[in-house]
């Protein structure tokens, strides 16, 4: 069992950056996927961006251009470069690992708290 970490959550000013970050006790290089996910109060979670162990990325449309995700594998971390925050980023974001598709690896962070004020 793997455990997630993340940081670099708080409060900021819209138009401001975060970096958050995703610490693995483990390896992350056998993750075929590592992404993040946000929670608003009241709604669903959603996905807001994946890399894959080959490095490729993919994002939620309200967020490119102003996040970039990235991983470094020597350190066991995943990070979330947030920029260009809105009002509307706020919520809880998580950190998730993915396995292979046949296998049941899908592992959680606790969760961080971004807030954005406008």
């Amino acid at each position: 069992q793997v455990q997630l970490v993340e940081s670099g959550g708080g409060l900021v000013q819209a138009g401001g950056s975060l970096r958050l970050s995703c610490a693995a006790s483990g390896s992350i290089f056998s993750f075929n996927k590592m992404g993040w996910y946000r929670q608003a109060p009241g709604k669903q979670r959603e996905l807001v961006a994946v890399i894959t162990s080959g490095g490729s990325t993919n994002y939620a449309d309200s967020v490119k251009g102003r996040f970039t995700i990235s991983r470094d594998n020597a350190k066991n971390t995943v990070y979330l470069q947030m920029n260009s925050l809105k009002p509307e980023d706020t919520a809880v974001y998580y950190c998730n690992a993915k396995g292979a598709p046949w296998s049941t690896i899908d592992y959680w962070g606790q969760g961080t708290q971004v807030t954005v004020s406008s």
